[in-house]
């Protein structure tokens, strides 16, 4: 509660607190919310039944043990009925004795908010003044007119406690109802627990905060309202926060795999602790992404210029081999020499390639996808490399379209069924289980029939190098792999079940908002090699597109200036002639996507990455939509 809030609630208490009438207010849950000193004088109430929170059903239980409504033959009965009385509430005025041999008066009036509002008043030297002029009206005249004259004064002084009473409830109803629409209007849970760890407020937020929570927690404990598993975790940060300790952390909500941010900040006024919790799940995912960038980065820089000297090393080798290989009079035994000596440096070629894709610079082009025909084309891909005996199974429980980089997926997958080839040798089953997680996670499970993981691939699988295949693996196969999990916001875990090996490769669920299907209109292929250009025009006819042809940049500009239909161009780099696609790009008037197959560190590929994304041969048909998407969208 900010400052001048807890101020202001300090005065409205002392104010009730100088009334002389009783005074009690319940929310609609049938507990306390208010109360002032002469409500616990008047009923002799414990200290636990005039804090905030406490329950009506217990109070008039305690009432009726203490005999406060004379004999009752069956207490339970009588306190149900005044419990179903309290929730149909409607305004009344009562005046009935008590066992101490007072009588009171008991006036009730409904808040709009939901809940009442009573007034209890000591009304026994009323009743005694009524009985005085019933028995001794002749003969006491003079004390009538007395109490008489007393009783008006009371009344007034009545009315302007009335008064006080009514600005005072008008305050706190102004108060309650801009704390709660302040707190309700946040997109996070705000609350306080006392030193039990019992609820005295809570806005309405905790279910859209942790899935599956309760809204009206107020009077429940903490431990109750958020399970025994997210309790264990912030159970010792709400133990230190009761100690004078203020925390904030995070922690994984089981059930629902979210992202939890809490803050605990200890209130040393009532010994409770003011709560403050948001959802920080796509935070999270999206601070996963940054850090794997920021680490392709690095590495991008510490390997670029080892991997440049080290290729012109092997440059070097392979053409002295070369010429050693062609020299006469060699010893019978230096050919396979030669030979391994050859095979070692190019694998050694192969290797700076898959590091330099590693460390390249890669976006992730996510793109609305269904899960079905995805898998159908993995298997397509994946089923050529199989041995006979080895089977290959893929189910998905993923309906709509799915936003995520197709490409980037389809490798990482291919990647692990050929992990889970390998495992099994000539024979075994492979299975690949598509499913959406908690509403939060999009989770693909690769399972194999071979031996497992062994400890220390659980351990290391994903650190780039290692690998349990000898000299037949680069060790950078599930590195790859987790690369790219991390990039998209994801996460990839490894164990062994009792048939085999497991993986589970999780990425941020974004569900791909439903449009109709729409003419993406006309593009302009700019490509030179005539058989490449009709390979590229089926993907885009098949994507939707109406599509024109040119070899050159000249070509190009005169379709542009004669066809205003064209809204996208797609140009390889390198065309016919003097000018490049790079020319075409900088004095085109619509949008460009560039596609090459020239490597990252050349001249031109370098001058096309400053203009934008390049597209990089060979490329799918769902990362060429993305690219056109992507030229597009630029501003």
């Amino acid at each position: 509660m900010p400052h001048s809030d807890r101020h202001l609630s300090a005065m409205t208490q002392a104010g009730l607190n100088l009334i002389q009438q009783a005074l009690s207010i319940y929310g609609r849950n049938l507990r306390l919310v208010q109360c002032n000193r002469r409500f616990q004088e008047m009923f002799d109430l414990p200290e636990a039944l005039v804090t905030v929170g406490a329950s009506f059903e217990d109070t008039i239980r305690h009432l009726v043990s203490r005999g406060e409504y004379g004999e009752v033959s069956d207490p339970e009965a009588f306190v149900a009925v005044r419990v179903e009385q309290a929730r149909a509430f409607e305004p009344h005025y009562m005046e009935r004795p008590r066992s101490n041999g007072r009588w009171i008066s008991v006036e009730g009036a409904p808040l709009p908010q939901g809940g009442w509002v009573t007034v209890y008043t000591d009304i026994t030297r009323t009743k005694e003044q009524e009985q005085l002029l019933r028995t001794r009206s002749e003969l006491l005249s003079e004390e009538v007119l007395r109490r008489s004259e007393e009783l008006a004064r009371t009344n007034r002084q009545l009315a302007s406690t009335i008064s006080a009473l009514e600005e005072t409830q008008r305050q706190l109803r102004a108060i309650e109802a801009r704390t709660r629409l302040t707190t309700e209007m946040m997109p996070a849970h705000i609350a306080h627990v006392d030193s039990s760890g019992r609820y005295t407020y809570s806005n309405q937020r905790l279910t859209s905060v942790i899935p599956g929570r309760p809204s009206d927690i107020v009077g429940m404990s903490i431990a109750e309202a958020l399970g025994p598993d997210a309790f264990a975790k912030v159970q010792p940060h709400l133990a230190a926060a009761l100690a004078g300790q203020p925390s904030t952390f995070e922690f994984t909500d089981a059930p629902s795999l979210r992202r939890i941010r809490a803050s605990f900040t200890p209130d040393q006024h009532e010994n409770g602790v003011y709560i403050l919790s948001m959802d920080v799940t796509e935070e999270t995912q999206t601070r996963v992404a940054l850090q794997q960038t920021r680490r392709r980065e690095i590495a991008a820089q510490l390997t670029s210029g080892l991997a440049h000297d080290f290729s012109n090393l092997l440059t070097i080798i392979l053409g002295m081999q070369s010429k050693l290989s062609r020299m006469p009079d060699l010893p019978d035994d230096a050919a396979p020499l030669i030979s391994a000596t050859l095979s070692a440096a190019r694998r050694g070629g192969t290797l700076l390639g898959r590091i330099a894709d590693m460390t390249a610079s890669r976006r992730h082009l996510p793109v609305a996808t269904r899960i079905e025909p995805f898998l159908q084309e993995l298997a397509v891909l994946a089923g050529p490399s199989l041995p006979p005996g080895v089977t290959l199974h893929l189910s998905a429980d993923v309906p709509g379209a799915i936003l995520f980089d197709p490409g980037m997926l389809q490798d990482s997958l291919l990647n692990l069924i050929l992990n889970a080839r390998d495992a099994c040798g000539e024979a075994g089953a492979i299975h690949v289980a598509a499913r959406i997680d908690a509403a939060t996670w999009l989770s693909f499970e690769v399972c194999d029939t071979g031996p497992g993981f062994t400890e220390a691939a659980l351990r290391h699988g994903a650190e780039p190098f290692f690998t349990t295949k000898g000299g037949e693996g680069s060790g950078l196969g599930l590195a790859m792999v987790y690369d790219a999990t991390k990039l998209a916001g994801g996460d990839l875990k490894l164990w062994n079940t009792e048939a085999g090996a497991q993986v589970l490769l999780r990425l941020p669920l974004r569900p791909a908002p439903e449009v109709e299907e729409a003419d993406p209109g006309m593009v302009l292929l700019v490509e030179d090699n005539a058989d490449l250009r009709g390979a590229i025009r089926d993907m885009l006819t098949g994507l939707g597109w109406r599509v024109v042809e040119a070899a050159s940049v000249a070509e190009a500009q005169a379709l542009i200036d004669g066809l205003p239909e064209i809204t996208s161009v797609l140009t390889d780099i390198q065309l016919e002639g003097a000018e490049t696609g790079l020319d075409l790009a900088t004095d085109c008037t619509v949008p460009v996507a560039l596609m090459t197959s020239l490597p990252a560190d050349h001249a031109l590929y370098v001058a096309a990455a400053a203009l934008g994304p390049v597209l990089r041969k060979p490329f799918s048909a769902a990362q060429l939509a993305a690219a056109l998407g992507e030229s597009q969208d630029a501003p």
